[in-house]
């Protein structure tokens, strides 16, 4: 990998013609359609390396996202293209439906118990995250139906959470916006979430922490323990605004689902693979006793899809001794060539120690960059745990007042740093950031001078220097 700005496929793009075709023809995700057209269709993406990628007019980006908190062994892994070629010309394609399988499939699933507690010893594969997501929600109700108790179907989740776009991951989320475009299946539930900085007030964090549990436990002794089946939470909330839970609340919120006899669901979507300098971010928060896991992002660095749901022994031992045909799948459910990419993609993080490097190095290296952020009149606050962090933009560092309406700032921030060649993402007036595991410190920096500049550019928009 090098930092050239080379465009190694050596193709000449007509950055006009592709923006015309794509609006004509290409509806993106998260977009405002409207918008989009006035603006006249935003950057083309034309190729990447290391933590950088390049537009189709040749400006270079560093990507303190990781794509899509996704790319963590970075860009330009000759070896995962390999893989996947080699599997492609060996076996393209086969499904996993009536009792079949393939070498990549078998050997992911082991791969992937092995890197997971003792209690998880069973995968099933999907293609993405929200996707992983419905499959647990089809797993929780099955297995309690399977138990006896087809009345637990309600699963309790969090205000702001995000859990994927699909109808049911959506539901399982708890972003408004998009409950209000795509409604909510029933027997879905949302408690508050544990953002101390933004929620807590005056109260002490260990003290919120324990509050923002409790409220998982008054939701469960409202509806009824008969009735609760299982919450779920990511480890950090991510696209929430990469909110760190006071150390107070994963504890209480393992202890209350054990008393209650509801089952946990940890998504590691955004937090699996290196990201908080563990593994897996219920390393991180100490969280022992889950019985669903969400993979997928890190899983291939994003370079295929596909995404995982580890199954804990319990549940998989009711699946197996009582029997009967679990109706749920997908085509590419454990595709061979993503399975491959995703088993070297494993190899290439632990052969270069890049959770280690994270844990040891950079992590601490990025808190520390960020903490010198925190003397600008417009950070209320920095927060970070291993490579994903957050930088709060405020109205009044004194009283941590937030913007309002909120995002409009954040908007203004986003736009700098874009235009600054660094790519961070705003979630309201949060800026937030996950850049690949690969980076260094002094990319870094780097990456922090980049930030400080753009908040300088937004504070003298807003009158605040």
């Amino acid at each position: 990998m090098n930092d050239s700005t080379e465009n190694r496929s050596g193709r000449n793009y007509n950055t006009e013609e592709l923006l015309r075709e794509d609006l004509a023809h290409h509806m993106r995700p998260f977009t405002d359609y409207k918008e989009l057209a006035e603006e006249g269709g935003g950057r083309v993406i034309t190729h990447a390396d290391g933590i950088y990628f390049w537009d189709s007019e040749g400006k270079r980006y560093l990507d303190g996202m990781a794509g899509l908190w996704c790319v963590n062994a970075g860009y330009g892994r000759k070896e995962l293209a390999e893989v996947a070629s080699a599997q492609m010309l060996e076996l393209p394609f086969y499904n996993t439906f009536f009792k079949t399988t393939h070498p990549p499939a078998a050997e992911l699933s082991k791969l992937l118990s092995d890197l997971t507690p003792a209690n998880f010893n069973h995968a099933f594969f999907a293609n993405s995250g929200s996707e992983a997501n419905d499959t647990i929600l089809r797993m929780v109700r099955q297995f309690w139906q399977l138990e006896g108790k087809p009345e637990k179907r309600v699963i309790i989740s969090r205000h702001n959470a995000y859990h994927g776009s699909t109808t049911a991951a959506l539901s399982l989320g708890g972003m408004d916006p998009m409950h209000k475009q795509g409604g909510i299946i029933p027997d879905i539930e949302h408690v508050a979430q544990p953002y101390w900085y933004g929620e807590g007030g005056d109260m002490d964090e260990d003290a919120f922490g324990l509050q923002a549990a409790k409220a998982i436990e008054d939701k469960i002794l409202e509806l009824g323990a008969d009735r609760v089946g299982a919450f779920i939470g990511e480890p950090i909330q991510g696209a929430g605004g990469v909110i760190i839970p006071p150390k107070t609340y994963w504890p209480e919120v393992q202890r209350i689902c054990k008393k209650y006899d509801v089952l946990l669901i940890c998504d590691e979507v955004i937090c699996g693979f290196g990201r908080t300098g563990n593994w897996f971010g219920f390393e991180s928060m100490g969280i022992e006793s889950a019985d669903f896991i969400t993979l997928a992002k890190g899983l291939s660095s994003g370079y295929l899809p596909i995404s995982a749901v580890m199954v804990g022994d319990r549940v998989a031992k009711t699946f197996f001794d009582k029997g009967g045909e679990f109706y749920h799948g997908f085509t590419y459910s454990g595709h061979p060539a993503a399975c491959a990419v995703a088993i070297r993609n494993i190899e290439i993080i632990r052969r270069e120690g890049l959770v280690e490097k994270v844990r040891d190095e950079t992590g601490p290296y990025l808190a520390k960059a960020l903490a010198t952020l925190n003397d600008h009149p417009l950070v209320g606050e920095t927060r970070s745990m291993g490579l994903i962090g957050a930088i709060e933009l405020v109205k009044n560092k004194a009283t941590r007042e937030q913007f309002t309406p909120p995002g409009k700032v954040g908007i203004k921030c986003r736009n700098h740093c874009t235009e600054n060649g660094l790519v961070m993402r705003a979630v309201k007036d949060i800026m937030v950031m996950s850049p690949p595991l690969i980076i260094t410190k002094d990319q870094i920096d780097d990456m922090i001078a980049l930030a400080r500049k753009s908040i300088d550019q937004t504070a003298k928009d807003i009158g605040m220097m």
